[in-house]
């Protein structure tokens, strides 16, 4: 419930200025081998948050296309995008009531285990960045009026029960030989910070979601959803109109004999 929660209105919450997480789809699915579930579509419009060497390489309306199948307690999450048709994302989540001490729940194949690097999210001592951090999400801060527990002390992990763990294995695939290295990295700093911004909230958040039925979550779900893409595609359109109307320099696009474009 807290996952789900957290999504919908961590989403929303991002989504301001025309740039956010537009839902295309969200219905259910069953599966042969993980039962029912959960498809979602989404687009994830960014331009405006890439960093400055990355804009250089991207058209102005650029969009991450977002699908996940939600077989709770695992999950399957894959980004592409068309503007890059050799880049992908490829995340598998599973969530065990332990402290992370299970190795290799995803059955990772050896070669995998061998190339994997292991990082632990620990949302209470990892710092976030300035501008994500909220005293109100601060878990060495935050008791919840409703279950009466925090705030979470350093040794939290060795202690806290209940606790879960969600464990992920991140594949990044790009096939690009310019900025390939440093392309990685920042995803990979990006997707993490992004992880413990995002599980703090669904902590910090309790008092919303505790005591909520699927069926109450799935309603959530839908407003939101609503109300984010309405929000988001009407300040679209509107940054259209202001772009129509505002002069500019002809811009052109070249490609390099690599397949890289350049836009100026």
């Amino acid at each position: 419930m807290g996952q789900l929660y957290m999504i919908a209105k961590h989403s929303s919450e991002e989504s301001k200025n025309g740039e956010g997480v537009e839902v295309i789809e969200n219905c259910p699915i069953d599966d042969a081998e993980h039962g029912a579930g959960q498809y979602t579509e989404k687009r994830i419009h960014l331009s405006n948050r890439l960093p400055s060497w990355i804009k250089s390489l991207v058209p102005k309306i650029f969009y991450i296309t977002e699908k996940a199948w939600n077989y709770y307690p695992f999950t399957i999450t894959e980004y592409t995008c068309s503007f890059v048709p050799r880049f992908a994302i490829h995340i598998q989540t599973k969530y065990l009531n332990d402290r992370g001490t299970t190795d290799n729940c995803l059955d990772l194949s050896n070669e995998m285990k061998e190339s994997r690097v292991v990082e632990v999210v620990d949302i209470v001592n990892d710092k976030v960045a300035d501008h994500h951090y909220k005293e109100s999400e601060d878990l060495s801060q935050f008791t919840s009026s409703v279950t009466g527990r925090g705030p979470l002390p350093s040794d939290w992990l060795e202690n806290a029960d209940p606790v879960m763990c969600s464990y992920k294995s991140v594949e990044v695939k790009l096939d690009l030989w310019a900025f390939q290295s440093r392309i990685e990295e920042f995803i990979h700093k990006s997707i993490r910070e992004i992880l413990l911004v995002g599980h703090r909230q669904a902590v910090a958040w309790i008092d919303d979601w505790y005591g909520m039925t699927i069926e109450d979550v799935r309603d959530y779900e839908k407003k939101m959803q609503k109300e984010t893409n309405e929000r988001l595609l009407q300040e679209m359109e509107n940054q259209d109109t202001t772009d129509a109307t505002t002069p500019t320099t002809p811009s052109s696009a070249s490609v390099s004999k690599k397949g890289w474009f350049n836009w100026s």
